[in-house]
């Protein structure tokens, strides 16, 4: 399929061929992509949230009162979840909620993640990232000028450092390297904008037999 480029001042820039099995999937799987989303937020989590059990309760562990002649029932430790100051029972512990994926699910959940995009129209190809000059209010007026609401930016190997000092404080707009490129960024993110620099890592990340092809 083929996309129109444009430059960061909105002018033309020509245009550029996408691989239609990575951005050209026309039928979008929300399960894969519900399932690579899930994989990356379950990384996320910190995973120590923590109670004290019986064992680590500084409360003592004699015997409350005699076994029988009380009248009341019959208790030990005052470090049982019953009482007032005593253990939670099946409480959470540190644990890792991480769990695998395999990595062909993970490469077709970007690739769905890419298509949706391209085939909603969110899907912008940029020049180049290169700024003269860090001016966050200036690049803040041309992204609205742009339309590009909720972006996330994709650049090259590395962003350009103009660029990135002058987007990092605007709101809503994230920038990343194309080694960075991910499912759930794309998704939560309106306006998907990718250099042409980023254009040819996601394709050699994707597809690296047509890229290998190309280059011979």
């Amino acid at each position: 399929m083929k996309i129109d480029v444009i430059k960061i001042d909105g002018k033309a820039g020509g245009s550029l061929d996408l691989d239609d099995a990575i951005f050209g999937i026309a039928d979008i799987r929300a399960d894969i992509l519900a399932r690579c989303v899930n994989w990356q937020l379950a990384k996320r989590r910190s995973g120590n949230h923590k109670v004290q059990t019986r064992n680590e309760n500084s409360r003592t562990g004699k015997k409350m009162y005699k076994q029988k002649g009380s009248g009341g029932a019959r208790h030990g430790s005052r470090r049982a979840p019953q009482f007032v100051g005593g253990s939670r029972a099946f409480g959470p512990i540190v644990r890792d909620h991480g769990f695998d994926l395999p990595k062909k699910i993970r490469a077709l959940a970007l690739k769905h993640a890419l298509s949706s995009k391209a085939k909603s129209g969110d899907l912008v190809v940029l020049d180049s990232l290169a700024l003269k000059e860090p001016k966050t209010a200036a690049l803040r007026a041309q992204i609205e000028k742009l339309g590009w609401n909720k972006a996330l930016i994709i650049g090259g190997a590395e962003v350009d450092k103009n660029f990135g000092l002058a987007a990092r404080n605007i709101p809503g707009v994230d920038v990343l390297p194309s080694a960075g490129v991910n499912v759930y960024d794309i998704l939560r993110r309106g306006t998907l904008v990718l250099t042409k620099d980023a254009v040819d890592a996601i394709n050699a990340r994707l597809n690296p037999a047509a890229t290998s092809k190309e280059a011979a």
